[in-house]
């Protein structure tokens, strides 16, 4: 049997890892807390000064169907979405800091890696998840009767020209073409806001993610080549690595709310109504009218929903990176 070079199936085996661990991560966190995030979408939602003071209450059915509404377009969005953060982060990393390196880098460098990896993974995650993240919010916050399809065809709708409304009249003879470029742009609503939230969320909980299981590793771990044994004492175990995202996970989130309150308008204004500001400027000074604490709006539900989120994702990633890192080590004693 001819073996493949080490240094392809290196990258091929470690590219697998990355794939299916951020999957199986991505899917598990949005699966189980999203009760969590419809709270605190419908808490960043902008207050309407026209709704009743006392609403009717709902049947436990209507709450339950409305606690999950959006789940489906994050069910078919969360895994490729997680799947390529992790390709990215980890093949950044593997670039930045090769594991067969004799030399020690310096603390700033290894911080600074961490950053343009973890910054540079949101960009290509973000490419996926903002379109499932739009269809997903008007559903939360209880538009088109909760539904992710009914969401998404509104979007769709965009590629007909609608004469009857005065303010795209002059488009109702532009080509068909623009019609799927405004379908693109309200997919893509507030991807330039929710890039600038992720960043500084990920790069504050990546590098306290990463700092604190390096000095996991440097106190506890030894390598036990001699053991049968090995496999597991050299690894951080997924419990502590999720304890670590925990922590990290929630420090971000409460420091980045402002971002995400912002992120949540802009992604609810529809195109067509005369009271819905697109610009985050618009957004902005509309949040500032409310008070101060309308930016912090809904940090309790983000909180919590990320620090239990972040030990979810970050621990079954772990989990299932070690699980297929100690097979390929298995495979090679053999």
């Amino acid at each position: 049997m001819v073996e493949q070079p080490n240094g392809e199936a290196l990258v091929s085996s470690l590219w697998t890892r990355s794939l299916l661990s951020g999957a199986l991560a991505g899917l598990t966190v949005d699966c189980s807390l999203y009760p969590l995030d419809t709270l605190k979408t419908r808490l960043q939602k902008a207050r309407d000064p026209s709704a009743p003071q006392a609403p009717r209450a709902l049947s436990l059915r209507q709450t339950i169907r409305g606690i999950y509404a959006g789940l489906p377009s994050v069910l078919f969005g969360s895994a490729p979405s997680a799947a390529s953060f992790f390709i990215v982060y980890d093949g950044v990393k593997r670039s930045l800091l090769p594991p067969g390196s004799t030399d020690t880098p310096s603390r700033a460098y290894t911080l600074f890696t961490h950053s343009i990896a973890s910054s540079l993974g949101e960009i290509a995650a973000c490419a996926v998840r903002v379109p499932t993240e739009v269809t997903k919010q008007r559903a939360q916050a209880g538009l088109f009767g909760g539904s992710s399809l009914l969401a998404l065809k509104d979007i769709l709708s965009l590629r007909h020209a609608t004469p009857q409304d005065p303010t795209t009249q002059s488009s109702a003879t532009a080509p068909v073409k623009r019609g799927y470029g405004q379908v693109v742009r309200e997919l893509y609503r507030g991807a330039g806001i929710t890039i600038a939230r992720e960043i500084p969320f990920t790069v504050l909980q990546f590098t306290m993610w990463e700092s604190m299981k390096e000095a996991y590793a440097n106190r506890y771990l030894r390598p036990l080549a001699s053991s049968a044994k090995s496999v597991t004492e050299t690894q951080i175990p997924a419990s502590t690595s999720a304890m670590f995202g925990s922590v990290a996970g929630a420090i971000a989130a409460g420091l980045t709310t402002p971002l995400d309150v912002i992120k949540t308008r802009v992604m609810l204004a529809r195109r067509g109504g005369a009271d819905a500001p697109v610009r985050v400027k618009q957004i902005v000074r509309e949040i500032a009218q409310e008070g101060m604490g309308a930016f912090w709006r809904g940090i309790g539900p983000r909180v919590a929903w990320i620090g239990i989120g972040g030990a979810v994702f970050l621990g079954s990633y772990q989990w299932a990176w070690n699980t297929l890192e100690g097979k390929r080590e298995e495979k090679e004693r053999q």
